[in-house]
């Protein structure tokens, strides 16, 4: 799904670098695989302690864009993650860093375990802005599947205690390249990755 707020950005030369915000190494792995070497752009990361903003994911990635933009000077590509509970309305959605954090894989389990509803969905949100006074446009991927308790590898988030629709592993327990074909992040990149190739001059 790609959300265009305002006009289309002009699109860049082959040879501009495009800053990637995180701090996350497992996370521009990821990014980096799914992208391939086909893009028109170089990608390069950069920590930026950006606000914790709070309201609805859409708003929020995009006043974290034009942050990081008016930081940069320059073209930018920010990310937010969301993992929604059936049962909890939704919730944890954009606030999932901070239930990891407290709880870990096993606690997320634990906190369905009352309502015997485990579906959940895996979102993604990636938001581009050419600079600080530029129209943002956002591209959203999003995986069904369901919480379980955590199996695989723990090296990456919630992947342990989430497994995608029509699978029988988490994402912790698939390969890595299966894991970069269906992923909410993997959907939404290559959105991104489809606008840029056809925007290519």
């Amino acid at each position: 799904m790609i959300r265009v707020f305002g006009n289309s950005v002009r699109m860049m030369s082959s040879q501009k670098e495009v800053v990637f915000v995180t701090g996350n190494a497992k996370k521009l792995e990821e990014v980096v695989a799914i992208l391939g070497s086909s893009v028109p752009f170089k990608l390069v990361n950069r920590k930026i302690d950006l606000p914790e903003l709070q309201g609805d994911v859409d708003d929020v990635c995009k006043k974290k864009c034009l942050e990081a933009a008016g930081i940069v000077q320059g073209p930018v590509i920010v990310e937010d993650t969301c993992l929604c509970f059936e049962a909890l309305g939704g919730l944890p959605g954009p606030y999932i860093k901070w239930f990891l954090d407290k709880l870990g894989p096993e606690g997320l389990h634990k906190m369905l375990i009352g309502f015997d509803e485990f579906s959940a969905k895996a979102i993604c949100t990636m938001a581009y802005a050419e600079g600080p006074d530029s129209e943002v446009l956002l591209f959203q991927g999003v995986t069904p599947g369901k919480i379980v308790i955590p199996r695989g590898r723990r090296d990456f988030g919630w992947d342990a205690c989430f497994q995608p629709e029509g699978y029988d592993m988490t994402y912790g327990e698939l390969p890595k390249e299966e894991k970069n074909k269906i992923s909410h992040r993997s959907k939404a990149v290559q959105i991104l990755k489809n606008h840029f190739d056809s925007n290519a001059s």
